[in-house]
């Protein structure tokens, strides 16, 4: 499933080529989760504006002649954006092309549980509704070990399932969350709750560091992943304890053990990490 470091590296693999470029046709393939929204005619001669990135959706805006607003793109579990100097055609599993004066942007999805939604801002309906949730973003200057230890009091799920689900703070999707966890010292079975102050400027840290890490190497592919330009992350060879199952803890040499968490696969040092 792509997470934040694969979404922001699609984002910026096409925004600057499309920023300023005028919609010349909006293809649609089979549906995908939800509806568009709008006539795709509608969007054309439409200006496009800088790409950004709220967790795992991207929003493109459009500008006039078209409807003001934009477009509110998610890669789903399995999806992915190609952009290409050249229009092309859609196939079986691509369900979305944006044909542009600056080149086009396609969504490939054979899973469709992706998506692309009109929104006529992202504080309005629908966009609003499906950021509501989302926690702060974890480069944020303002989100700091103290915000990160309010949003973690009276939760008694374990601290590995509430980085997960995202309305803390986004981007630490399940590798992330295990290596984080790893290299803050923290068992991922400890309830969030406990997780205290000095321990929490440490998992933030931590965070931080591994979404780093990840977005300079392009993200990683476990299965199928690629950026908007083609390209496969590497994150999967650097990781400590994620996919390592009985192999040897990078800093005490003890076993990494798996669990299974909220039906995910979670990998861990149980020397290192402390509950």
């Amino acid at each position: 499933m792509p997470e934040l470091p694969e979404v922001e590296i699609t984002r910026q693999g096409f925004a600057a080529a499309l920023e300023g470029a005028t919609l010349r046709e909006l293809r649609l393939g089979k549906p995908l989760r939800w509806p568009l929204g709008i006539e795709p005619a509608a969007l054309r001669g439409a200006r496009i504006g800088a790409a950004s990135r709220r967790g795992k959706y991207i929003w493109l805006p459009l500008d006039r002649p078209a409807p003001q607003g934009g477009l509110l793109l998610h890669l789903g579990m399995s999806g992915s954006l190609a952009f290409t100097p050249e229009p092309q055609a859609l196939g079986p599993h691509q369900h979305l092309a944006i044909d542009t004066s600056q080149g086009c942007l396609t969504l490939t999805d054979p899973r469709r549980f992706g998506a692309a939604v009109w929104s006529a801002a992202l504080d309005q309906e629908p966009a609003r509704n499906l950021l509501a949730g989302l926690g702060a973003e974890p480069f944020d200057p303002a989100f700091d070990a103290a915000a990160l230890h309010r949003g973690l009091q009276g939760r008694r799920v374990p601290i590995k399932q509430a980085l997960l689900a995202g309305d803390v703070v986004v981007g630490a999707g399940n590798i992330y969350a295990c290596e984080a966890l790893w290299q803050a010292g923290i068992h991922p079975a400890t309830p969030a709750s406990r997780i205290g102050p000095k321990r929490c400027a440490r998992l933030l840290a931590a965070v931080r560091a591994v979404l780093q890490d990840a977005l300079a190497v392009g993200g990683s592919t476990l299965r199928d992943f690629s950026s908007s330009l083609g390209a496969i992350g590497r994150y999967q060879s650097l990781v400590a304890v994620y996919g390592r199952e009985g192999q040897p803890c990078p800093r005490c040499r003890t076993a990494v053990r798996r669990i299974v968490q909220g039906q995910r696969s979670t990998f861990f040092c149980p020397r290192c990490q402390k509950p």
